[in-house]
């Protein structure tokens, strides 16, 4: 496990040393909720160890993360009355706090949320959306050569 990171709000929540929401608390992961929700019910999940992007998180601790995300999404559905839940992480840019967080946020239609954060924009043709699709699989084909 990753030493918590001096300064870290959410290492200090994980180890106690800070209040909190708690929602769930397990070996690999604790869920709180939000101080600044977008709605009622907007819940964090950060592992327990300190690591800042999704990109840093190990390999073998994502799927015991995406699991939890997953009950979470069903269980703040079911205690908020939503109609579904939006999940998001920010990496880096927008990550208020650098330590990993899912956030699982209750949904309703007409609930007022459009784009959550930021602007819809469009591909200026097919050629273009090729051509970043590209971009994107030789990325990936070189990520999985290391």
């Amino acid at each position: 496990m990753t030493d918590p990171a001096p300064d870290c709000r959410f290492c200090e929540i994980v180890a106690g040393r800070s209040p909190a929401a708690i929602v769930l608390d397990d070996d690999h992961a604790v869920a709180f909720l939000d101080v600044r929700p977008v709605f009622p019910g907007h819940v964090l999940l950060v592992p327990r160890a300190h690591h800042e992007t999704l990109a840093d998180l190990p390999a073998d601790d994502v799927e015991p993360l995406f699991a939890t995300a997953r009950r979470l999404t069903v269980a703040v559905e079911a205690a908020m009355g939503a109609e579904g839940t939006f999940v998001a992480v920010n990496n880096k840019v927008s990550q208020s706090v650098p330590h990993l967080h899912v956030h699982v946020v209750p949904r309703r239609r007409k609930d007022g949320l459009r784009g959550f954060f930021w602007p819809r924009t469009r591909y200026a043709d097919d050629d273009e959306m090729e051509r970043v699709a590209a971009r994107i699989r030789a990325a990936l084909a070189a990520s999985s050569d290391r």
